[in-house]
């Protein structure tokens, strides 16, 4: 949950973790953990949608494109805390807060930015950057499609080159049918 925390410190006035918890208001993630079906954590965030149900359920208009990053951002100034994003949103992953860039007392939606401030700066999202597991990653999705079906493919190769590949029992259950296969290849 190193990620939850590395959001809410980007996120906050002082972008330290430690001041950031001591700031008001505190702080929010935009990141959300999960356990998933096996008690793995599920890191869940804004996937940016094209068309983003959220920004076409937003009353007032005040989530918008950015065109220069195609990042789906609030405007924390019209935002009028109407919950119409958060219905709509697939993923389930708009919450409502304070903001220390909204003004003061308003609570606001808020979702994840790709850390443009962090972008603007040359740097990756802080949760990527934190994440130990490489659960999240911040590259072209036709690029993350190809490197995971590599992987896959490769997970489950039987020939002298397959590896054991770590997982949910699906995996598991692969991993035993190359060891039997491997087992009847030698005798």
């Amino acid at each position: 949950m190193q990620c939850m925390i590395a959001c809410a410190a980007t996120h906050s006035r002082s972008k330290k973790t430690l001041a950031a918890l001591m700031e008001i208001p505190r702080p929010s993630p935009r990141v959300h953990v999960g356990a998933g079906m096996y008690d793995e954590g599920f890191p869940n965030r804004c996937r940016h949608c094209d068309p983003a149900p959220c920004m076409l359920a937003c009353l007032p208009g005040a989530i918008y494109r950015d065109p220069e990053t195609d990042t789906v951002l609030v405007n924390y100034d019209r935002c009028i805390n109407c919950a119409s994003c958060a219905m709509a949103c697939p993923y389930g992953v708009i919450r409502y807060a304070e903001d220390y860039l909204a003004p003061p007392g308003k609570v606001v939606s808020i979702k994840c930015d790709n850390c443009i401030e962090r972008q603007h700066d040359g740097m990756i999202p802080a949760c990527v950057e934190i994440c130990k597991t490489g659960a999240l990653t911040f590259e072209d999705p036709a690029v993350a499609a190809k490197r995971k079906t590599d992987e896959v493919a490769r997970s489950v190769s039987v020939g002298e080159e397959a590896r054991e590949v770590p997982g949910p029992p699906t995996f598991s259950l692969l991993n035993a049918l190359k060891r039997a296969q491997k087992i009847v290849n030698i005798r």
